[in-house]
């Protein structure tokens, strides 16, 4: 777990991820559209084609966590934060788009039978999964660790890429092991894959539209947050607590009740001390908006 929890440095480590994988995108995509182009794979050419908008897909999330890294400003007084969740969502909308693609592609492979794939296809292909699965596992690790949804999403494209290889890998050893007739395994194999593809881009749409709706986080994080402000003197009970998550931030609205008879400037003093415990342990809240309410007015209003 990352300890520096700044909005730049926590987008900054997001970055590096997302350069590391486009690089690797880019080598990718290259090397499988020119294997599957002269071993006559179109699963091949197919997942060589999706790396290759994997690159366009890096650049949106790049952008995204820069422009959510952004301060506060007068135009935008809760930040840049929406920036993030805003490209993984067009993002995962481009992977639903490649799964159409390939889904619609493999159909049209299906009805014109071809030339059974090459033999070298395989070992291209083994090592597209190994290196596809490695840059998932370092992407995901990196976006759990800064919470991004962007940098998460972006890790599925190389999961999604890793699926596809394997697809292939598995069709092109059947049509290879089939003999004549089995030509268009591969083409089954992309279909099913595309249909893998779209799940998980659905899967990690909503999310992100989630996110953007300001829905609450996980459950414990609001839980951390009222046992961290109920540990302040005088505060006598957490009344409603309200977060949410703003990119690399949160922000709090929470109502504490207080003795009813305490002056104005002491429930003012309360509020600050609630307010810095919950910062004070939670260092990613960016700001806590306190309500001061006398002690026992919810079941009033309840009696009325």
């Amino acid at each position: 777990m990352t300890t520096d929890t700044r909005p730049q440095h926590l987008a900054a480590r997001g970055r590096q991820s997302i350069l590391a994988g486009l690089v690797v995108n880019i080598l990718l995509a290259a090397t499988k559209t020119v294997a599957g182009l002269l071993g006559h794979s179109y699963a091949l050419v197919a997942d060589g084609i999706e790396s290759a908008a994997d690159v366009f897909s890096s650049v949106i999330v790049w952008s995204g966590l820069r422009i959510a890294a952004a301060p506060r400003d007068a135009s935008h007084p809760y930040g840049h934060g929406k920036a993030e969740p805003l490209a993984a969502m067009v993002v995962a909308l481009l992977l639903l788009g490649a799964a159409v693609w390939i889904a619609v592609q493999s159909l049209r492979e299906i009805r014109d039978p071809h030339q059974a794939p090459a033999l070298f296809t395989l070992p291209v292909l083994v090592g597209v999964v190994i290196i596809k699965e490695l840059m998932f596992r370092y992407i995901v690790t990196v976006g759990q660790d800064i919470e991004s949804l962007a940098v998460k999403t972006d890790a599925w494209h190389h999961r999604s890429d890793a699926l596809t290889s394997a697809a292939a890998f598995v069709g092109i050893s059947i049509a290879l092991l089939g003999g004549p007739g089995y030509e268009s395994a591969d083409d089954w194999a992309a279909l099913l894959a595309s249909a893998v593809i779209a799940y998980n881009g659905y899967r990690l749409f909503m999310p992100a539209l989630h996110e953007v709706m300001d829905a609450a986080p996980q459950s414990h994080v609001e839980a951390e947050i009222r046992r961290s402000a109920a540990q302040v003197l005088q505060v006598a009970a957490i009344e409603k607590c309200f977060v949410r998550k703003m990119g690399f931030e949160y922000y709090v609205d929470i109502h504490v009740e207080v003795d009813g008879s305490l002056t104005v400037r002491e429930g003012h003093e309360i509020a600050h001390q609630v307010k810095e415990a919950i910062r004070r342990a939670h260092p990613r809240v960016a700001d806590v908006l306190v309500h001061i309410e006398p002690e026992g007015i919810e079941h009033e209003q309840r009696g009325a």
